[in-house]
């Protein structure tokens, strides 16, 4: 299994996907990742109020081989980056708007960085190659996710490419039930369970088309329905619900894939925007 590129983000990723046990000590290393850096097992064990079973459980669920090696990566993060780098602050009520512009900005540069690490160039070539092919491709999300899922699918149409966003689960059902093996779906979800998403991946991957997932959680059931997972990286707090806390880097993963099929189809994607910013420009000035 390979290790996360940012152990803290990792743990974050994947907390609803484990067992109690496994939550309660992954929420201490969020809290405070030093804790298990100055601790042995056994100091941890106690700390935790777990058993040392259950903490190697918890680290080779969170993909390191054992307690030894989460330790040193949490260890080599604790050393590389700055202390409200691990544990940003969380906005409060009382914040004047100076701290909410910096906290704010550190924690969206802190996700696109996150999301950086872990995006798999593999994934992201396969994604790109798949899309470039597809007879036509559609985009589902909802809420915020909706808002990313427009956003790629507007993004396609302009390199000339035949994509469609769906919000309305019953929408997304109707056109899911159509699709063909050449066809690929793009599913955003942050948490990777929302029914309106997972709905019509499902009938939409029944019909033969490739799924494509966009999510936060790795282990979520929209990322072991999909047949390409790109993981997105966001830091939930009271003031940030998931799915705005993980947009910004939702939109990296969207700008990754938009340039990838530009680069792809150069010749024909050169074309369409050409065409397209004529179109725009013809609107904008007419009389």
């Amino acid at each position: 299994m390979t290790e996360p590129a940012n152990p803290v983000s990792a743990v974050r990723a994947v907390l609803p996907s484990l067992t109690p046990a496994a939550q309660s000590i992954a929420r201490i290393i969020l809290d405070d990742p030093g804790v298990v850096v100055r601790s042995t097992i056994t100091e941890f064990s106690t700390i935790s109020g777990t058993s040392e079973a259950t903490i190697v459980r918890t680290a080779r669920a969170l993909g390191y081989s054992g307690y030894s090696q989460l330790r040193f990566a949490l260890a080599a993060a604790v050393a590389r980056d700055r202390p409200e780098r691990l544990v940003p602050g969380d906005l409060g009520p009382d914040d004047p708007l100076t701290d909410v512009i910096a906290k704010v900005t550190r924690a969206e540069s802190d996700a696109l960085a996150d999301t950086a690490a872990q995006l798999d160039p593999e994934q992201l070539e396969a994604v790109v190659a798949a899309i470039a092919e597809a007879r036509r491709v559609d985009v589902y999300g909802v809420g915020t996710s909706g808002l990313v899922a427009t956003d790629l699918s507007q993004k396609l149409l302009r390199i000339g490419l035949s994509s469609r966003p769906f919000s309305d689960a019953h929408l997304a059902l109707t056109s899911a039930a159509l699709l063909k093996s050449d066809d690929v779906v793009v599913a955003v979800s942050y948490s990777g369970e929302t029914p309106d998403v997972l709905v019509p991946v499902r009938t939409a991957k029944a019909a033969g088309a490739l799924v494509v997932a966009i999510t936060n959680n790795p282990r979520s059931s929209l990322a072991l329905l999909s047949d390409h997972a790109l993981v997105s990286a966001g830091r939930e707090t009271a003031f940030r619900p998931g799915a705005l806390a993980s947009r910004i880097s939702q939109l990296l993963i969207v700008d990754c894939i938009f340039v990838g099929l530009a680069q792809r189809t150069y010749d024909t994607a050169e074309a369409a925007l050409k065409a397209t910013r004529a179109a725009l420009e013809v609107f904008r000035n007419r009389q």
